[in-house]
């Protein structure tokens, strides 16, 4: 008879492998959630062939100490669990404590990782398992964790991989479902060196919905209201039937901020658009659920996509009866009352379709003209509506040291940064001109700098990027660099303080080696005009209202984020309200 063995370390560790990383993707998920849990607000993920050649995670979270860092590399070595009356409350992502060790045990790991009070980090490379170097080293506050060649040491394994773009693909879906469960993170993506998307942290889901569905079908979404029921409550968006599909590929669900599919859900989805859709087809939806943990057993699937709910059809019949709710159809809200009389010319408010349509019913119109009057009353109220929905409706209490704009929305507090609303503005006007044909405002007297001869010889081989920018220079002779214009809507008291910022920050600043790109230089133009903006409490409303007429407008352009949002039951959780 065989003998029963105990299987060696790393053998264990290969075969719990098998469940934790399947593909690349896993590899990815693992660590973002990992990256998550330590409370990042940035999480940047590059990958190289697919990510078998090349899987890298960085986050700016809360980092580890050396001994939680040889720790995380045990197998169920976790900080999220203490005894097991815990499993009935998780709201992490993570708990078990395979993954990373899991990870390393089938590929060339790297872990580098300091907390934010330490002076030096932490850097440990493992290899297939067996721990080969642990060093201080030095880096950000934060964790990066590289998994290079995956599967070298498991050929069976690496065999079945599928090909690089399907491997990506992937990836990418895995990152977008993070992206969508913690809007107000933000991610970045890269493959093979080259950025794939860059999501800045947002303040409604809704925008982030928007910024991976795009404009177009972003403008059809239908928001369904908070929905309560007894200790759970569900909100998210929904699409018209006739975007429904076949499958559930396009249907995202997040549980206590984690991506997972249940049929129960997907039950009450269908329901609760009442027999409009086709047999077979399942709605587009995106949907956020809060629960008490207890009501909930996440730990009963491998890779923690499946969940069981103590009570299923409770969930089912809130959702159901959510969606039904927001797709009923609502009563049309009657058109502004425009004023019978004609309106003053010196009136202020008065449009010019106003006065157009109030002195055309001086008169009396033929049938066919009062059809026309009534299309523009039509269009005109269609126009208001748009402009007033843009900005989010808060309300102004003041400023925090002469810096922030202090806002309340109905969930609680919200701090505004003029300097990074300016920002965002700019850049965007900047693109805009680049589309339109930028015009340029030529200055009374060139502004003339003394430049290093290697920085006057790139800026002059870039000046048609320069000039594409708005910005105009020319030799002046010797080491002398001339400006003459700078971009028509830019305002700047010196030229010369301005332009020698951009230039320094052009040439030796992040990124500064090959060609200038448009994107790039309007960056750094924005950014630098930004800067000596003095933030005004009489300007805040008409800046935030400015700001939102913006394509992206919860960020800056280097994506710092414009608005942050205190929620209340955060700020009643700090105090320790309802306990």
């Amino acid at each position: 008879m065989p003998v029963v063995r105990v299987l060696p370390e790393i053998l264990a560790s290969q075969v719990a492998a098998g469940e934790v990383v399947e593909r690349p993707a896993s590899v990815v998920k693992e660590l973002v959630e990992n990256s998550l849990d330590a409370g990042a607000r940035e999480v940047i993920v590059d990958i190289e062939k697919g990510g078998v050649n090349l899987i890298r995670v960085t986050d700016d979270g809360c980092g580890m100490a050396r001994e939680d860092a040889l720790l995380s590399l045990e197998r169920h070595a976790t900080s999220k669990l203490r005894t097991s009356a815990d499993l009935a409350n998780i709201l992490t992502l993570g708990f078990r404590g395979e993954a990373v060790p899991s990870i390393a045990s089938v590929s060339k790991f790297r872990m580098l990782t300091r907390k934010a009070d330490s002076l030096t980090g932490t850097e440990i490379i493992v290899d297939g398992g067996k721990l080969r170097d642990v060093r201080d080293a030095g880096g950000a506050p934060g964790t990066v964790i590289e998994a290079r060649n995956l599967f070298f040491n498991m050929p069976a394994r690496r065999k079945f991989m599928r090909a690089e773009t399907t491997e990506s693909a992937y990836v990418e879906q895995q990152l977008r479902l993070h992206a969508l469960a913690a809007p107000g993170v933000r991610f970045r993506f890269r493959k093979d060196d080259r950025v794939v998307f860059d999501l800045p942290g947002v303040v409604r889901t809704a925008d982030r919905v928007r910024q991976l569905l795009g404009n177009e079908l972003g403008g059809e979404l239908v928001e369904i209201p908070e929905a309560m029921g007894s200790g759970m409550q569900v909100s998210g968006f929904i699409l018209p039937a006739q975007h429904a599909r076949k499958g559930r590929r396009h249907q995202f669900v997040f549980l206590n901020g984690r991506p997972i599919e249940d049929v129960a859900i997907s039950k009450g989805l269908a329901e609760g658009f009442r027999g409009n859709l086709q047999d077979g087809l399942h709605p587009a939806a995106w949907l956020w659920m809060e629960m008490e943990p207890q009501l909930v057993d996440v730990n009963v699937h491998p890779a923690k996509k499946e969940v069981r709910f103590h009570r299923p059809n409770e969930i089912r019949d809130l959702i159901s009866q959510a969606v039904a709710d927001c797709l009923k159809p609502r009563p049309r809200s009657p058109l502004p009352q425009l004023a019978s009389s004609p309106a003053s010319d010196s009136d202020p408010i008065a449009t010019t379709e106003e006065k157009v349509i109030s002195r055309a019913a001086m008169f009396h119109p033929s049938q066919q003209e009062m059809i026309m009057i009534a299309a523009d009353e039509a269009d005109i109220a269609a126009n208001i509506e748009e402009r007033i929905s843009k900005a989010p409706q808060f309300r102004l209490l003041g400023m925090l040291q002469d810096r922030y704009v202090i806002f309340e929305s109905d969930s609680g507090l919200v701090l505004f940064d003029p300097k990074a609303a300016r920002e965002r503005i700019i850049f965007e006007q900047l693109t805009k001109c680049r589309k339109e044909g930028m015009e340029t405002q030529n200055l009374l007297v060139p502004v003339l700098i003394e430049l290093d001869p290697r920085d006057l010889d790139h800026l002059l081989r870039e000046k048609n990027a320069l000039l594409e920018a708005g910005l105009e220079v020319e030799a002046f002779g010797g080491n002398t660099l001339q400006l003459r214009s700078l971009p028509g809507f830019l305002q700047t008291e010196d030229p010369k303080i301005f332009l020698s910022e951009i230039l320094e920050e052009t040439l030796h600043g992040p990124a500064s080696a090959g060609k200038f790109t448009f994107e790039r230089l309007a960056r750094i133009i924005a950014n630098k005009a930004a800067k000596r903006v003095v933030p005004r409490l009489i300007e805040a409303q008409s800046l935030l209202e400015e700001l939102f007429e913006c394509d992206l407008p919860y960020c800056a352009a280097d994506g710092r984020p414009t608005l942050t949002e205190f929620n209340r039951k955060d700020i009643d959780r700090r105090f320790g309200v309802g306990r």
